[in-house]
């Protein structure tokens, strides 16, 4: 119980409810009795959140290039927590706690903008050129739509991305990718933002290459 020192006015001390009071160099003060915390870790739990550091390794590097290839998608949450959404729920495999990523069936931009036909990213010295077909007057894909690049480097934790890249038109876009990638297997996908940046194609997987 608590105890008023100076009239009904005064500060007081001890536990009123969910309220404690107390003074400290003569200044009254008041504070939120301190919620116990349960947390029993249940294997629910346990797995999310287990997923989640899984989503969270892959889409960290790329947060930018989300918030971009996501911002369809950002109502009343960011593009990074839609995108984290999405993975969780359709990009990643496995039994827990040996969880891992689809990147087959990562997506890295998605929207009802046409998407990429026929796609193809090949190796090249210092960087990655991706080719694809101009399939513009199909559905609502323009020539001037813009590519979006995204190569990802599982086994540096990096990657290397393009958010204003070439036309549509244009047919080819060079990714140009760090030296220190040499040799490694990296994860590379194609989508397209409008000329006005208001619509987005979800984002084709053109498969793993090795960086030369």
């Amino acid at each position: 119980m608590g105890t008023i020192k100076q009239g009904i006015l005064g500060g007081f001390s001890g536990k009123v409810g969910s309220v404690v009071g107390g003074s400290w160099k003569g200044i009254s003060y008041m504070r939120g009795k301190a919620v116990s915390i349960k947390n029993p870790r249940t294997l629910q739990q346990m797995m999310h959140r287990t997923k989640f550091a899984v989503a969270l390794s892959v889409l960290q590097p790329i947060t930018a290039f989300l918030r971009v290839g996501f911002k369809r998608y950002a109502y009343k949450k960011s593009e990074f927590n839609a995108a984290m959404s999405y993975t969780i729920k359709h990009a990643i495999v496995g039994d827990y706690p040996n969880y891992e990523i689809d990147y087959e069936k990562l997506l890295v931009s998605r929207g009802t903008l046409t998407g990429a036909n026929n796609a193809t990213a090949t190796p090249a010295a210092g960087k990655i050129k991706v080719a694809w077909e101009d399939n513009s007057g199909i559905g609502e894909a323009k020539p001037t739509d813009k590519a979006l690049v995204l190569a990802i480097n599982p086994e540096k934790g990096e990657a290397a991305y393009i958010t204003d890249g070439a036309p549509r038109s244009a047919k080819t876009e060079d990714l140009m990718v760090s030296p220190y990638w040499s040799g490694d297997d990296v994860g590379v996908y194609l989508g397209f933002i409008s000329e006005n940046g208001k619509d987005v194609a979800t984002s084709a997987y053109l498969g793993s290459v090795s960086v030369v």
